[in-house]
């Protein structure tokens, strides 16, 4: 398996590339509009065809790339079932696998930061969190159906069930992490190793974050799978 962690600084999003290096068929997990060319050209030095985009939510601090991706390379749009995305080529459902040669991608339904999220897990080793589990926190759950309960009951009753060697590359980072492990989050994450349900519902309750900049912009865009409409 081929696995490299992308990143875009504006938005602190990572994107995930993923490839079985028999056929040569890859996905991107939660591509960024801004970063297609940079992907586009790592695609083609590594010979790679991309087969799928794949979504982890309707993202509100960014645009997506599988518009364009879709149109330069035929690559089907991939989003989590419920999520409002009409443009959409399928949906993919909790405990639903995709495959592309021999690497498995199990989708994990993990609702709380919006009410339609997946995490995924590869090959049984490497779980993309999305933002439902960041290193040492949590996405925020203030907006698009964010339910800080439900997301809890994610984190704590399904990506910690995994385990603990299970490698963890989230959606995004702000404090120059890269990876970290499902038993490191269990024990040193504090927004669950100090917080008992009612405790981190108050606290997201009270976290009074500002709006992600390009929010207006981005969930209507990706509803459209990153297609823009401009005035």
């Amino acid at each position: 398996m081929l696995f490299r962690q992308l990143f875009d600084a504006e938005s602190s999003t990572y994107t995930y590339l993923i490839a079985d290096l028999i056929t040569k068929e890859a996905v991107l997990v939660d591509p960024v509009l801004e970063q297609v060319e940079r992907d586009r050209k790592l695609l083609n030095e590594l010979g790679l065809s991309l087969k799928f985009c794949l979504e982890t939510h309707i993202h509100a601090d960014h645009v997506t790339g599988t518009a364009k991706l879709r149109e330069a390379t035929s690559c089907l749009g991939v989003v989590p079932e419920n999520a409002y995305a009409t443009c959409a080529d399928r949906v993919i459902r909790d405990g639903e696998v995709l495959e592309i040669g021999s690497v498995s991608i199990e989708a994990i339904s993990t609702p709380g930061h919006t009410d339609s999220h997946m995490a995924y897990r590869v090959n049984c080793t490497h779980l993309l969190t999305g933002d439902a589990l960041l290193i040492r926190g949590s996405g925020r759950t203030d907006f698009q159906g964010g339910d800080a309960g439900a997301l809890y009951d994610s984190v704590t009753q399904r990506l910690f069930m995994l385990p603990d060697k299970t490698l963890v590359y989230p959606g995004h980072d702000y404090h120059g992490h890269t990876v970290s492990t499902i038993g490191e989050e269990k024990q040193s994450n504090p927004r669950f190793t100090k917080c008992n349900r009612n405790d981190f519902i108050e606290l997201m309750k009270n976290l009074n974050l500002p709006s992600p900049k390009k929010m207006m912009e981005a969930v209507p865009a990706n509803e459209r799978c990153g297609n823009l409409i401009r005035i």
